[in-house]
């Protein structure tokens, strides 16, 4: 097999076969002509399929070691459309720390559809058996999880949800491929919002389901083709031409990160740092063993309360403050008004999300002007 860098740039992406062009074609149409009824050249409506997709559908399962791919509007069609596995009177459960999206999806749409959530800790994953019940079908967990960055033991809980017959999804737009695969490690589907790290230029809206196993794949084809929610061509392009440059700039993007993290665990500002590249960490040493590298994000907790957050984020001039995640640029975010303001404070105090909580998404810009920017702020 090719290496990773070598398959981001090459699977799905051959020269084009009429022009030879080495940059997969933008195929901007709707529709197709057919040879004759029901004879056609393998795409008849672009909602069902489009050929610059494929080339991006491709490249999905190839950086994930999976064997098929999916692509879709957004991270949160490609959530929806997972979701669309279960049926009325079914349970999930979720891991605790998840993106404020998901949890309103669950809680405000799924639920709807007759299906109720059951949350288990991150921190023990014994709770995660324990709240099986006879209809739970599925795990849905985040690993590093947003915005506390804990890292789940993919291994571990793959093998809970192979003893009781589940499927296992994981979330891994944090982490990214280059960084984790957790296909490799036992999971069944993985999600990404590839709006962030595949994307890679906070330019497009843009969500991705790979998989291994044909029968959900054959399912989850049906249904991304009968909800529709998927990519323009345009964005189809985009993504792939980030994935192209997705090994270097992760490992940038993990290297600014890891000097931030180094240079805030001990100012005298900072409560709390969430990084899981550093030794304390509580799960540096499984990230280490999981992971092929840290990623480009940082959680923090500023002595101060919401007075501190403000004028931090208020003095930032570099770090701009605004949703999102892994694009080239650095961002912060307040998750208790932004990403997570869809939970009910009660409930995200509880599971740890606090006021004075900021989360950092650290692009790819010297390292050194980044640190300043971060001083400055906290002084």
């Amino acid at each position: 097999m090719m290496e990773f860098e070598t398959r981001a740039i090459h699977e799905g992406q051959a020269p084009d076969s009429v022009t030879g062009s080495v940059i997969v074609p933008i195929y901007m149409t709707s529709t197709y002509e057919q040879e004759a009824i029901g004879q056609h050249k393998g795409y008849e409506y672009s909602r069902t399929g489009n050929p610059t997709r494929t080339a991006l559908e491709k490249a999905l399962a190839a950086i994930e070691s999976g064997k098929y791919g999916l692509a879709f509007a957004s991270g949160v069609a490609a959530t929806t459309t997972v979701l669309s596995l279960l049926k009325s009177g079914d349970n999930i459960i979720a891991g605790d720390d998840i993106y404020g999206g998901t949890y309103r999806l669950l809680e405000r749409v799924v639920k709807n559809w007759g299906i109720e959530t059951t949350y288990a800790s991150v921190d023990d994953l014994t709770s995660f058996e324990k709240a099986i019940q006879p209809n739970t079908k599925l795990i849905w967990i985040e690993t590093p999880t947003n915005p506390l960055l804990k890292i789940v033991d993919i291994k571990i809980l793959s093998e809970i949800a192979r003893r009781h017959n589940l499927i296992l999804v994981v979330d891994n737009t944090f982490a990214s491929p280059y960084f984790q695969r957790p296909l490799e490690l036992g999971a069944d589907i993985v999600v990404h919002s590839t709006t962030k790290y595949l994307g890679g230029h906070s330019d497009i809206i843009g969500g991705g389901v790979v998989t291994s196993n044909e029968e959900l794949y054959q399912q989850l084809k049906f249904y991304q083709n009968a909800i529709g929610a998927v990519p323009s061509p345009l964005d189809s392009y985009l993504v792939l031409r980030g994935i192209k440059t997705l090994a270097v700039r992760m490992r940038e993007h993990e290297k600014n990160a890891l000097f931030l993290a180094q240079f805030l665990e001990n100012h005298p500002k900072v409560d709390r740092i969430y990084y899981p590249g550093l030794p304390s960490h509580a799960q540096y040493h499984l990230a280490k063993q999981q992971m092929y590298g840290f990623g480009g994000m940082i959680s923090l907790e500023l002595k101060g309360g919401f007075a501190a957050v403000e004028e931090f984020v208020a003095r930032l001039k570099l770090f701009f403050l605004a949703e999102s995640l892994g694009g080239v640029e650095s961002l912060v975010c307040y998750p208790a008004k932004m990403t997570h303001g869809s939970i009910p404070e009660e409930e995200r105090l509880r599971r740890g999300i606090k006021n004075n909580l900021i989360r950092l998404s650290v692009g790819i810009e010297n390292q050194k002007d980044l640190q300043e920017d971060l001083e400055n702020a906290l002084g």
